[in-house]
C-alpha cells in the first residue's frame, strides 16, 4: 500500500518515522512488520528491508556513482544505473559531461535541488527495500522540481513500491496513495481512503486542514 501521513507541523508525523526505524522504541502499543513486533527484529535487519528519504537530501563529496552505491556498497555498474533509472535519474545523468563520475561537490552543491532528490531516491533503491519512507520529500524544492520527485514517486507506486510518505505537500497523497492518515497533537484524528478524505472528510478538524492546504 502507499500511505500518506498529513498533518500540521508538531503533529508527530516525522515521530511515526522514526518509530518505524526504531531511533527510539515505543513505550506502550506495538508497531509491527509482517505480523512481527519490530522490537523483536534486530534494527539492522529491519534496516536492511526500509529505505528512508530524507527532506534535506545529504550527498557526500564523490561521484554520483559513489553516492549512490552508499546504499549499497557492493552493488555492480549495471545495479547502480538499474537503480538511478528507477528513479528516473539516468537521463540527466547522462547528459553530465563525466555521466556517473561526475563530481557531487559538497552536499551535492553542483546539482539542483530535484536532482540531488532524483539521486537520494535512487541510493534508497540501491538497497532492494521493501519498504520506502519518504519524510517530507518535496518541502524543500521548487513547484517544478516538487513535480519531477512526484513523477518518480508516482512510478515506483505503479510497480508496487510499499511506500510511506510524510507531506505536506498534497500531490502525492491526493494523486498516489491508498490511504491518508491525519494526525493532530500525536493522535489520528482521521484515516480515510485518500478519495473518501478529499471529497469527504469526516471530521471538521480535518476539513479545518484542508481547506488550508489545498489552494
Amino acid at each position: 500500500q502507499k500511505i500518506a501521513f498529513v498533518g500540521s507541523t508538531g503533529a508527530g508525523k516525522t515521530t511515526i518515522i522514526n518509530l518505524i526505524n526504531r531511533f527510539y522504541d515505543i513505550t506502550k502499543g506495538s508497531i509491527t512488520y509482517d505480523g512481527i513486533d519490530v522490537k523483536l527484529i534486530k534494527k539492522d535487519d529491519l534496516r536492511k528491508s526500509i529505505s528512508i528519504v530524507l527532506q534535506d537530501t545529504h550527498l557526500f563529496t564523490g561521484t554520483i556513482a559513489d553516492n549512490i552505491r552508499y546504499g549499497n556498497l557492493e552493488a555492480s555498474d549495471e545495479e547502480v544505473i538499474e537503480a538511478a533509472k528507477k528513479a528516473n535519474a539516468h537521463d540527466f545523468i547522462m547528459e553530465l559531461e563525466e555521466g556517473y563520475d561526475t563530481d557531487c561537490g559538497q552536499r551535492g552543491v553542483k546539482l539542483s535541488g530535484g536532482q540531488k532528490q532524483r539521486v537520494a531516491i535512487a541510493r534508497s533503491l540501491c538497497t532492494s527495500p521493501e519498504i520506502m519512507l519518504f519524510d517530507e520529500p518535496t518541502s524543500a524544492l521548487d513547484p517544478e522540481m516538487v513535480i519531477e520527485v512526484l513523477e518518480v514517486m508516482q512510478q515506483l507506486a505503479k510497480e508496487g513500491m510499499t511506500m510511506i510518505v510524510v507531506t505536506h505537500e498534497m500531490g502525492f497523497a491526493k494523486t498516489v496513495a491508498d490511504r491518508v492518515i491525519f494526525l493532530e497533537n500525536g493522535k489520528i484524528v482521521e484515516e480515510n481512503d485518500a478519495k473518501a478524505f478529499y471529497e469527504n472528510p469526516k471530521t471538521e478538524r480535518a476539513q479545518d486542514f484542508l481547506k488550508k492546504v489545498m489552494h
